[in-house]
């Protein structure tokens, strides 16, 4: 059992110990004698060493107002050269859904992606500690050049569980809305094409949307705090469409709609509950 047992041997079958033995003019046992007496101590099963499934806990993530968590991704935009894609980099805001960081790029590298966040980091002022970023398990994702920006900028990262969609709902979403566009082409036929349409996307998502998860706001009302304002003056003509003819509001005096106070990945199933209580 000492030799079965040692480092060389401890997850080889006894047929393979068996011969690496013979070649070194070693003969201690028969390959049935082997399986004895790893019978005899309880030790036949499957002696590889087997990587073991890890567990990864859902990532729950709060935001309560702008540029606290980001949610970035990558798709392909298809090119009318055969096998050939651009790269949809998108980071967004979940608690406004404004666009702060996109390109298109020929590749999908951490360097990119390094670049596009700093950028967009910089140009939305982020303070070190102030921002979690999140995103699926992809290379750029996980790179090393990625992670030392965000040490360098004390922005905690944040990564959906493997195969799980669901984890990064707010990129998913977003690339949905893109390719959903009346105007988005099958494919783009240069890289410019594919950096002209989305620049007139962004545009109009940012700027014209009304978001129907954000109260009918648009993304940049939303981002810098106008879409407080904007519903008062809602609430307000509406209340004066009430004075003048209020059998037309069989549940009184109507309200606009809210933009949510907070905005989650994943919401803990005990906060669902205590909301219920």
């Amino acid at each position: 059992m000492r030799v079965l047992n040692n480092n060389e041997f401890v997850d080889k079958a006894p047929a393979a110990i068996f011969n690496s033995l013979l070649d070194r003019g070693v003969y201690h046992c028969s390959t049935r004698t082997m399986y004895r007496l790893l019978s005899a101590h309880g030790a036949v099963a499957e002696r590889r060493k087997v990587a073991r499934a890890r567990s990864f806990a859902a990532p729950e993530l709060l935001a309560t107002k702008p540029n606290r968590v980001w949610s970035w991704d990558i798709s392909k935009l298809r090119s009318t050269e055969k096998w050939t894609y651009y790269y949809l980099y998108v980071v967004m805001d979940i608690f406004s859904r404004k666009i702060v960081g996109w390109s298109v790029y020929l590749q999908e590298t951490g360097l990119l992606a390094e670049a596009l966040i700093s950028k967009a980091a910089e140009d939305e002022k982020i303070k070190p500690g102030q921002l979690t970023v999140h995103s699926d398990r992809g290379g750029p994702m996980r790179s090393k050049t990625l992670a030392e920006l965000f040490s360098d900028l004390c922005i905690s990262k944040s990564f959906s569980r493997p195969h799980v969609s669901n984890d990064n709902p707010f990129s998913e979403s977003m690339f949905k809305t893109i390719k959903y566009m009346p105007t988005f082409p099958d494919r783009f036929g240069s890289l410019q094409e594919a950096r002209g349409f989305m620049r007139q996307f962004v545009k109009w998502y940012n700027e014209e949307h009304r978001h129907s998860g954000l109260g009918y706001h648009t993304p940049n009302d939303v981002h810098n705090g106008a879409h407080s304002e904007k519903k008062k003056k809602r609430d307000s003509v509406l209340a004066e469409a009430y004075s003048k003819n209020p059998i037309r509001f069989v549940k009184g005096t109507p309200s606009a709609h809210s933009a949510p106070e907070a905005v989650w990945i994943n919401k803990p199933k005990l906060q669902e509950k205590n909301m219920v209580g």
